[in-house]
C-alpha cells in the first residue's frame, strides 16, 4: 500500500493532508466521516464479477449517508492500491449534486450526466468507471472514496484523479470509504 493510501485508509483524507500529502488541513476537513455502502457487496468482501472488466464492466450501486450541512457537491474516486505499477484509478466522478445520496448501478460513461455530474478519465484512458481486472491470481483491494465538498469543483469533465485531489484540497467537509476485493476469474 502506498503512503497516500495508508493515510487514507487509517486517517482519511484530512490525515493524509496533515502528514504533508497535499497541504494544510482546514477545520472542516478534520471533522466528519460518512458511511459509504453498496447493496452489491459488503465492506471488505468480493466485488461481484458483473462489476468487473471480466463481467459487464458496469459500476456497482453505491449509497452514502451522514453528509454534514453545507455540502454543495460530492466527488468519488475508485482506486486499486495493489496494482503492479502503483495505485491504479478506476473511476473519477465529481460535481454530484448535494441532494444526491446514491449512484445507481451502471452509471453511463459519458463525460457529463443529465444532472450535471462530471466524470474524469480513469487509468484505462476512458471516461467513467472501469471495473477491476487485476493481473495474476492474487486478490486486489478497491477503495471507493467519497468526499462531501463545500463547493462545486472548477474542473472540466475528463479531469484526472490528481486534478481532482488538488481541487478538493481545503474543501472536504466529510468523507467515507468502502473497500471491496476482486480476484481475476
Amino acid at each position: 500500500m502506498n503512503t497516500r493510501m495508508i493515510f487514507l485508509a487509517t486517517t482519511g483524507f484530512a490525515g493524509w493532508l496533515a502528514a504533508g500529502g497535499g497541504g494544510p488541513v482546514s477545520a472542516k476537513e478534520a471533522t466528519m466521516s460518512m458511511s459509504l455502502t453498496s447493496p452489491a457487496f459488503a465492506e471488505g468482501q468480493a466485488i461481484p464479477t458483473k462489476y468487473s472488466g471480466q463481467g459487464n464492466d458496469i459500476s456497482p450501486p453505491l449509497n452514502w449517508r451522514g453528509a454534514p450541512a453545507g455540502v454543495k457537491s460530492f466527488a468519488l474516486i475508485v482506486e486499486d492500491p495493489d496494482a503492479p505499477g502503483g495505485t491504479f484509478t478506476h473511476w473519477v466522478i465529481f460535481d454530484l449534486p448535494a441532494d444526491k445520496t446514491s449512484l445507481s448501478e451502471d452509471v453511463p460513461t459519458s463525460a457529463t450526466l443529465p444532472d450535471g455530474t462530471k466524470q474524469g478519465e480513469n487509468d484505462f484512458g476512458r471516461m467513467g468507471y472501469g471495473g477491476p481486472m487485476p493481473p495474476g491470481q492474487n486478490p486486489h483491494r478497491y477503495y471507493f472514496i467519497i468526499f462531501a465538498l463545500d463547493r462545486m469543483l472548477d474542473l472540466e469533465a475528463g479531469a484526472s484523479k490528481k486534478e481532482l485531489l488538488k481541487a478538493v484540497d481545503g474543501h472536504v467537509l466529510a468523507e467515507g470509504q468502502l473497500t471491496g476485493t476482486y480476484r481475476r476469474q
